[in-house]
């Protein structure tokens, strides 16, 4: 009598999104870092090898969910049919707006890796490669066809006004990480009026628009 053959089953690999949405479970439920990919692996029973084959330690996987984070703002800004009709500044208000839609539904991880862990500054690390997707996506803007930024960037190279965009970028997420504002409705102001001046100064209107946002810090600060 034949009898049937034993199969075995190979248990599926991870994929990289899989993995990172464990390891951003890790940090919210303990609320502190796995002490190495080991025990990483071992605790969620990832096989270590497919762990390395999509990030070489945790601080490349860290880095990674940040790129993450950007590159859902661009999926969701590339659904807009309307995008690419838009003019400079509302092109930057929309990844702007995006960015921290996304930020927000990740608060309590984005708090922990860069404000609650202690670390201080050695948290910017974490957004190495995210920043090199945000300036290539601002140089982006600007080179396109119908950019009005492109025209007046005589004294001003794009790579400074990208890095510019980013510092401006980093300032917005530190307010934002210290809002409290219903629905962080502080921010959207701050972003759009941080956004008016950076194209104003460009333009010809700088002065009312530093005036409009130095008013709107110094009673944030005040409050």
């Amino acid at each position: 009598m034949e009898t049937a053959k034993k199969t075995t089953s190979k248990k599926k690999a991870m994929d990289d999104n899989e993995i990172i949405s464990l390891y951003m479970d890790c940090i919210l439920v303990k609320y502190e870092e796995p002490k190495n990919v080991f025990s990483f692996c071992k605790e969620h029973k990832i096989v270590e090898s497919d762990f390395y084959t999509f990030f070489g330690s945790i601080d490349a996987l860290k880095q990674q969910v940040w790129v993450k984070f950007f590159e859902n703002a661009v999926s969701t800004i590339r659904h807009d049919a309307s995008y690419e009709s838009y003019s400079d500044k509302n092109k930057l208000l929309t990844l702007y707006f995006t960015l921290f839609e996304i930020l927000t539904v990740n608060r309590s991880y984005v708090l922990f890796t860069l404000k609650e862990n202690k670390e201080g500054l050695k948290n910017l690390k974490n957004l190495k490669h995210f920043r090199n997707h945000f300036k290539e996506f601002i140089t982006e803007i600007i080179d396109s066809e119908n950019s009005e930024i492109s025209g007046k960037l005589a004294k001003v190279t794009t790579p400074i006004f990208s890095e510019g965009a980013w510092i401006q970028f980093l300032f917005l997420l530190n307010f934002w990480m210290d809002d409290t504002s219903k629905s962080f409705e502080k921010t959207d102001v701050l972003i759009e009026k941080s956004v008016n001046t950076v194209v104003d100064i460009l333009d010809t209107k700088p002065l009312e628009s530093l005036f409009d946002l130095g008013k709107f810090l110094w009673k944030e600060k005040m409050n």
